[in-house]
C-alpha cells in the first residue's frame, strides 16, 4: 500500500473505533440526562408542596405531549424515573445535598443564631423548627431551615434546649459563635433555654456573655389580648362561626351582601395562628354589622350586642388598634429582616401609642377613623378615658416585651451608626477601631450612600473587632417568621390525605422547599451516582 492509501487506512479505523465508543457514549449520556431530568422534577415537586405520586402523573403528561409534538424523541422521555419511591428518594438526596453544603458553609461561620417555633401538624403532632442565620468573614448573610424535630408530649425550655444541642452538634457548629436565640416560648421557657444555653457554653469554657435569648419580636394575637376585649372577639367569632361552618348559612349570607351590594363579598374565619386575621374578621364584620343584625335574626339567632351603641364602639376601637397592630407586623414579616430595622418599626409604634393616648384622653379620634365614624351614629359617647388606659396598658406590655432588645441598645446603634456613637461609652476594646472609622471620611461618605445594612460587609479588615461586632447584629433573627412560614409549607404537605408521611421526608421535603441561600447541586449528584433509566416503557 502506498503512504496515501495507508493513512487513509488509518483514518477509518480511528473513524469505526470512535463510532464504536460513541455508542456507549450516548447510553450514558442519555442515562445522566434522564436521571437529571428526574431530580429536577423532584426539587419542584417539593418545591410545590405535591405528593410524591405526582411524578407518575407528570411523566405521563410528558409522554402524551411528546407523542404529539416530537414522536421521536418519545423513548427519551420514557426513560425518566418518576415513580413515587424514586420522586422520595430523590429528595432525600437533594435535602441531604442542602445539609452538606450548610454544614460546610457554617465552618466559615464567625457568628450564628438560631430561631425556634413549635407548632402542631394535621395528627396533632407537635413539631419544632429550627432556622439558622449564620454570618461569615465576608459577612455575607446565610438563612436555612437547620432541622425539624418532632416532639411528644408537653414542651418545656429543657425540651427546646435538648433538640436545639441536637441539632447544633449534628452540624459541627461551636458553640461560642452563638450569640443569638429566638423563640415564641414564654417568657419562663425563655429564661430557661438562656440557662442552660449559658451552661453548655461555660462547659466548654466559654463565658456566654454575649448570648442574648429573647421573645420574638411581636405576635400580634398575644398583644391584642392585653387590651381586655374578650367580650368583642368573643361576640364576633360565635357569630362568623355560625355562619361561616353551614353550607347553607353561608351561601345564604352571601346572597344576603350581593342584594345589598355590600361593600364586602364575604365574612372570614379568625383563626389565630394567622397574625394578620384578626384585623381582616374585624373589620369585615364592622362593615357588614347591618347585614349580620338581618341574617341572625331571620335565623331566630339575634346577637343583640349589635344593637349596644356601647358594644359597637368597643368594636370600632378595636377594629382601628388591629389595623394599627396589622400595619407593623407587615413591616416585621420576611426574611433577613435585619433586627436593627424591626426595632427601628418597634420603636416608632411605641412612640405611635404614646401620641394616640394622648389624643384619646383629649377626645381627639384622628387616628382612630373607625371610632369617629361610629360616634357619629351613636347617641352615647365613647368612653375615650377607657381605649386610652387600653392603649397605655398595650404601650407598657410592648415596653415589658422588648426589655431584652432594649438591654441591647447600644449594639445596636453602634451598628445602625457607627460614627454617631460617644468612644467613651464604647467598650474598650472598639475604642481605638471606632475612631479611625470615625476619623475616615472617605468611609463616611459611603455610610452615608448605602446605609447600615450595606456599610456593614464594607468596613476594612484594619477593624477585626467592629466587623466582629457587625456580624453578632447581622446574625441576630428578630422574629420566628421564617419558622412560621415553614409552618405553613408543613401543613400544605401533611394534609389529611398525606397524614402517613413519614418524619424523614418530611424533613426533606422542608429543607428543598425553603432553601433560597443553598441551591442543591444536581450535577455534582448525578458524577456520584450510576444513573439508570426507568424500568418501564
Amino acid at each position: 500500500m502506498s503512504m496515501e492509501q495507508r493513512l487513509q487506512k488509518a483514518k477509518d479505523l480511528k473513524r469505526n473505533l470512535q463510532h464504536q465508543q460513541s455508542m456507549f457514549t450516548r447510553i450514558s449520556s442519555e442515562s445522566e440526562a434522564a436521571t437529571k431530568a428526574s431530580f429536577i422534577i423532584a426539587e419542584e415537586i417539593a418545591k410545590a408542596s405535591k405528593p410524591f405520586s405526582e411524578g407518575e402523573f407528570i411523566k405521563d403528561c410528558l409522554e402524551k405531549v411528546c407523542s404529539v409534538v416530537c414522536p421521536d424523541k418519545k423513548q427519551a422521555f420514557s426513560n425518566i424515573s418518576l415513580s413515587r419511591n424514586t420522586v422520595a428518594s430523590r429528595v432525600d438526596e437533594l435535602a441531604s445535598d442542602v445539609e452538606s453544603q450548610l454544614k460546610t458553609k457554617a465552618k466559615d461561620f464567625i457568628s450564628y443564631s438560631l430561631a425556634v417555633d413549635e407548632s402542631t401538624d394535621r395528627t396533632d403532632t407537635a413539631q419544632l423548627s429550627i432556622f439558622i442565620r449564620g454570618v461569615d468573614s465576608q459577612l455575607s448573610v446565610t438563612e436555612e431551615l437547620l432541622d425539624v424535630k418532632t416532639i411528644h408530649g408537653t414542651t418545656t425550655g429543657k425540651d427546646i434546649f435538648t433538640q436545639v444541642e441536637q441539632s447544633v452538634n449534628k452540624m459541627e457548629l461551636p458553640w461560642s459563635k452563638l450569640v443569638g436565640l429566638t423563640t415564641d416560648g414564654a417568657p419562663a421557657m425563655c429564661g430557661e433555654v438562656r440557662g442552660l444555653v449559658g451552661l453548655t457554653r461555660k462547659a466548654m469554657g466559654d463565658t456566654g456573655e454575649n448570648l442574648v435569648v429573647y421573645h420574638c419580636i411581636i405576635h400580634q394575637e398575644a398583644l391584642g389580648k392585653v387590651l381586655g376585649m374578650e367580650h368583642v372577639m368573643t361576640v364576633v367569632t360565635k357569630t362568623v362561626n355560625f355562619i361561616r361552618a353551614r353550607g347553607l348559612n353561608h351561601r345564604q349570607f352571601r346572597a344576603l351582601l350581593e342584594e345589598e351590594n355590600s361593600v364586602q363579598e364575604d365574612l372570614p374565619y379568625h383563626t389565630e395562628v394567622r397574625w394578620l386575621s384578626r384585623g381582616k374578621v374585624l373589620r369585615r364584620f364592622y362593615d357588614t354589622r347591618t347585614e349580620i343584625a338581618r341574617f341572625m335574626e331571620s335565623k331566630q339567632r339575634p346577637v343583640p350586642e349589635l344593637e349596644d351603641e356601647k358594644w359597637l364602639g368597643d368594636l370600632a376601637f378595636m377594629c382601628d388598634i388591629t389595623e394599627h397592630l396589622n400595619s407593623l407586623n407587615v413591616k416585621l414579616q420576611g426574611r433577613k429582616q435585619l433586627i436593627t430595622e424591626m426595632q427601628d418599626s418597634v420603636k416608632a409604634f411605641e412612640l405611635k401609642l404614646r401620641l394616640w393616648e394622648g389624643q384619646m384622653r383629649r377626645g381627639n379620634l384622628t387616628h382612630f377613623p373607625t371610632c369617629q365614624t361610629i360616634s357619629a351614629t351613636v347617641t352615647i359617647p365613647l368612653p375615650t378615658q377607657v381605649y386610652a388606659d387600653k392603649l397605655n396598658t398595650l404601650k407598657e406590655e410592648f415596653s415589658r416585651r422588648f426589655a431584652d432588645f432594649e438591654s441591647q441598645k447600644f449594639n445596636i446603634d453602634l451598628f445602625a451608626n457607627p460614627f454617631a456613637i460617644d468612644v467613651d461609652t464604647a467598650p474598650e476594646h472598639l475604642q481605638l477601631e471606632l475612631i479611625e472609622l470615625q476619623c475616615n471620611s472617605a468611609l463616611k461618605t459611603q455610610y452615608q450612600s448605602v446605609g447600615a445594612a450595606e456599610f456593614a460587609p464594607l468596613l476594612p479588615e484594619s477593624v477585626p473587632e467592629l466587623r466582629l461586632h457587625a456580624a453578632h447584629i447581622m446574625s441576630m433573627f428578630g422574629s420566628t417568621y421564617s419558622c412560621e412560614q415553614m409552618f405553613s409549607i408543613m401543613n400544605l404537605n401533611k394534609t389529611s390525605h398525606r397524614s402517613r408521611i413519614t418524619d424523614q421526608h418530611l424533613t426533606s421535603v422542608l429543607k428543598v422547599a425553603t432553601a433560597k441561600d443553598i441551591k442543591p447541586r444536581i450535577d455534582e449528584i448525578i458524577c456520584k451516582k450510576r444513573c439508570r433509566v426507568s424500568g418501564k416503557s
